[in-house]
């Protein structure tokens, strides 16, 4: 069997990243360089192979796993699961981490990709805000709520409590669809109306919700939804 350190320098995984950087190199081969090393039977892209193989869901499969699960592999120990676990959560938090300066809420894309990286993967709904002061610049992020399969629960209480406690002037909120599809459904339309009407009871204005699906997202602000309101 063809090992690590039978294939050219130049091919070898951790050589190929010092030469041409991470993006160079392919989903197994970054896992090759976590796993390290491999054993007498397989080399590390073979047990890299193994591990994006598990359930068939590939890369994406990653965001889910638990070390047990990884441990599963034959030749993958705490040691290796560790490290991949660690990289994965690294980038999570490196995708979705608070931007500096001000919030482009005219760019759902943008905002949308804030909450893509943490999101998209997620099993169950969770919903979560983003809180901005007048100047439009990030305050404070986070958890509302987290539902089973189908439903995240939160209402005008859970989500405005900490907004008005930071003084901020407004929010944007997100949740996700595990399904992967992100079109609102009719509990989503009218959370996104009682939430604005809220905001207008307390002076803090929802700027948008953004719906993340796997990959995809849908921006109710973008789909007309608060032009009734606005116009009132």
């Amino acid at each position: 069997m063809l090992g690590i350190k039978d294939l050219p320098p130049a091919e070898r995984p951790r050589e190929k990243m010092v030469r041409f950087g991470a993006s160079a190199l392919s989903a197994t081969e970054l896992l090759a360089v976590l796993i390290s090393s491999g054993n007498r039977e397989d080399s590390a892209l073979t047990l890299a192979g193994r591990v994006l193989s598990i359930e068939s869901k590939g890369l994406q499969g990653l965001a889910n796993l638990q070390p047990e699960e990884l441990m599963k592999v034959k030749g993958v120990g705490p040691a290796a699961a560790g490290r991949i676990l660690a990289a994965v959560e690294l980038g999570r938090r490196l995708a979705s981490a608070p931007p500096s300066g001000k919030i482009a809420v005219n760019d759902p894309k943008s905002v949308a990709d804030m909450f893509m990286g943490d999101m998209r993967n997620l099993q169950q709904e969770k919903l979560q805000v983003l809180m901005l002061n007048t100047k439009g610049e990030f305050m404070a992020r986070e958890d509302v709520s987290q539902g089973g399969i189908y439903s995240a629960f939160a209402g005008p209480r859970e989500v405005f409590a900490n907004a008005v406690r930071k003084g901020a002037y407004g929010v944007i909120i997100a949740h996700n669809h595990p399904s992967g599809d992100p079109s609102p459904s009719k509990e989503d339309l009218i959370l996104t109306k009682q939430l604005a009407a809220a905001g207008k009871v307390l002076g803090i204005e929802l700027l948008d919700h953004i719906i993340i699906g796997d990959g995809r997202f849908v921006s109710l602000r973008e789909q007309g939804v608060f032009k009734n309101d606005e116009s009132a």
